[in-house]
């Protein structure tokens, strides 16, 4: 507990999936499918809009990651191999965005859309599924007054570690166009090649010091494909006797509804909505995720004065003025400073939500499945916020009423954090 060694590895592996979720989930993935697919795409006997195609791609991934994580942790729960089943779901997203390369016109000029869809897909099982047990060793390797520290310490090394991979792509990809090189659209198919190997090479440094810790289970083998829905089962039945932790994943719910549909649908809204071209659409990218090393930790130190609900609130509010004001948007300018808000609230609040629960759980040796309940929440309300967003969209014509649609979410999350006590460490 607190091996400052073995802390160090465990947030090596945000520097190395980080990668993933800047380049392919936010940067340049979007920039290049917005360039490529045509507005329009014919799929199952009809047409979809391409963004809101991408966002139910989004949703398809989450449902099934949710399905899958209460089996995957209840088997390894059940084996004591937490580490092996993250290394598979690692390897699993690396190899998947390494595929993404082949994600390209054909000599027709007609993209492969499908092809690309399913990679993207899954790539994010991969990543999501392995961020199921890298969550469970929180609790392990960290003391509770520690945690909220530890945690954004993740979140920082994950920032820095995408950005230097971000900035080596970037640079290439304006190389090529600025000087001419003619190399068409492959310095942007190299860069998903590089995000495979990137996180495949850094989570060794993880999986090499990350020591797993190995429990004794009352699941015997014939009830261990039921083992995981039973175990989220029991956990739902515990918060019984922790309502403030039910009060905490019921305003997660809805607010992480809203901050991850968010993530994953900017770039989408910035390419239709303002026609931002690919340089510029990069540039703001790498600006949030600058801003968000600083805002984590800020996060965290108003966080140790103020408590954790404070904190919270403090940034949920800023969020709901981030989804009305991004509505009535025309410019770069104002886009570009809605974005340096995003970047000072998106790591303080995915940072602040996972100390936060690891805090209020109740004495167990059984953090996977209390893990894996908090991930199916999270996973279910991407589903529905992705979802919503391009049901929105493609209904009501536009992504702006989307926005608005997202800042409910926001507003019931705030709402149901109001009734929570404050939270600092005395208390747990």
């Amino acid at each position: 507990m607190d091996d400052k060694k073995i802390i160090r590895a465990w947030t090596y592996y945000d520097w190395a999936n980080s990668a993933y979720s800047l380049i392919i989930t936010s940067a340049i993935f979007p920039a290049y499918y917005t360039a490529i697919v045509p507005e329009s795409i014919e799929l199952f006997g009809r047409h979809f809009n391409r963004s809101a195609m991408a966002s139910f791609s989004i949703s398809f991934s989450f449902l099934l990651i949710a399905f899958l994580s209460p089996l995957l942790s209840s088997m390894a729960d059940y084996k004591g191999n937490k580490k092996a089943f993250m290394r598979f779901f690692c390897y699993l997203g690396s190899l998947a965005c390494m595929a993404l390369f082949f994600f390209e016109k054909d000599s027709s000029g007609q993209a492969n859309v499908i092809f690309g869809l399913i990679c993207s897909i899954i790539a994010s099982v991969g990543y999501c599924g392995s961020i199921v047990f890298y969550n469970a060793f929180l609790p392990e390797i960290a003391s509770k007054e520690n945690q909220d520290d530890v945690s954004a310490k993740g979140f920082a090394m994950g920032y820095i570690g995408s950005v230097i991979l971000m900035v080596v792509c970037f640079v290439f990809i304006l190389l090529n166009d600025h000087l001419n090189w003619g190399l068409g659209t492959l310095p942007v198919r190299l860069s998903f090649l590089m995000v495979g190997v990137w996180w495949i090479a850094f989570a060794q440094i993880t999986f090499r010091t990350l020591k797993e810790t190995k429990k004794e289970h009352v699941a015997d083998k014939q009830s261990i494909f039921l083992y995981g829905y039973k175990e989220l089962q029991q956990v739902w039945r515990s918060l019984t006797h922790s309502p403030e932790l039910k009060k905490f994943l019921l305003a997660f719910f809805f607010f992480n509804m809203g901050v991850q549909t968010v993530m994953y649908m900017a770039t989408y809204f910035a390419s239709d909505e303002l026609k931002m071209e690919t340089t510029q659409l990069l540039t703001v990218v790498l600006i949030i995720q600058l801003v968000a090393i600083a805002g984590a930790r800020l996060f965290a130190k108003l966080s140790d004065s103020k408590g954790n609900t404070f904190s919270l609130m403090t940034l949920i509010v800023i969020w709901i003025g981030i989804c009305i004001s991004s509505y009535f948007i025309k410019t770069v300018i104002q886009f570009d400073t809605l974005a340096f808000c995003v970047g000072m609230v998106m790591g303080g609040i995915q940072s602040l939500s996972r100390s936060t629960y690891s805090k209020l759980l109740p004495q167990t040796d059984d953090t996977a499945s209390y893990f894996s309940f908090y991930d199916v929440c999270e996973k279910v309300g991407i589903v529905i916020g992705t979802l919503s967003f391009g049901i929105i969209a493609e209904s009501l014509g536009g992504m702006r009423n989307s926005t608005i649609g997202l800042s409910v979410y926001f507003i019931i999350g705030l709402l149901l954090l109001l009734r929570m006590k404050k939270i600092n460490v005395a208390q747990v």
